[in-house]
């Protein structure tokens, strides 16, 4: 496939996602997805995610901002906004899987993405690149200590 159309391919999981198209996701994706991410093995336990993730955070919006593609690679720099007003199960390093109740506070996080396309088809991601204790942060779950207030000032 072209590089335009992978890049294609990944705007419109973008826009399924936005959606809660979890049937458009039958289309763009392999049923043998690969998440190296999330540490998902199928595109059935994807979609498994994005309906908990849309339950959690009904109001999530991810807006790509920059995109590019090489071979089989698709690199996408993204936005995402979102309310916690759901039940959220997530993961914090060292401590590992946790439930959160909602916060009802606002997120915004910015990342990139790397997803592999092959015959119009995306079938893995590859890696991700974002702030995840940031995001904990912003919805109310992690706090910073007075030392870290001092180290890392509010901008």
């Amino acid at each position: 496939m072209s590089l335009e159309k992978n890049k294609a391919i990944i705007r419109r999981l973008f826009e399924a996602e936005n959606e809660r198209d979890l049937v458009l996701l039958d289309q763009l994706m392999a049923s043998d997805y690969i998440d190296n991410a999330l540490q998902l093995r199928s595109r059935e336990e994807y979609k498994q995610i994005q309906a908990t993730v849309s339950k959690a955070f009904s109001d999530l919006h991810e807006t790509v901002e920059e995109i590019t593609a090489e071979g089989d690679k698709v690199w996408v720099r993204f936005k995402a906004t979102g309310t916690h007003i759901g039940e959220y199960t997530g993961f914090l390093p060292s401590i590992g899987k946790i439930t959160l109740a909602p916060t009802g506070k606002k997120f915004t996080m910015t990342g990139v993405l790397v997803y592999r396309v092959v015959d119009g088809k995306i079938v893995e991601k590859e890696s991700w690149v974002y702030d995840m204790l940031d995001f904990y942060k912003q919805i109310g779950v992690v706090e910073y200590t007075e030392k870290v207030k001092k180290l890392l000032p509010k901008e």
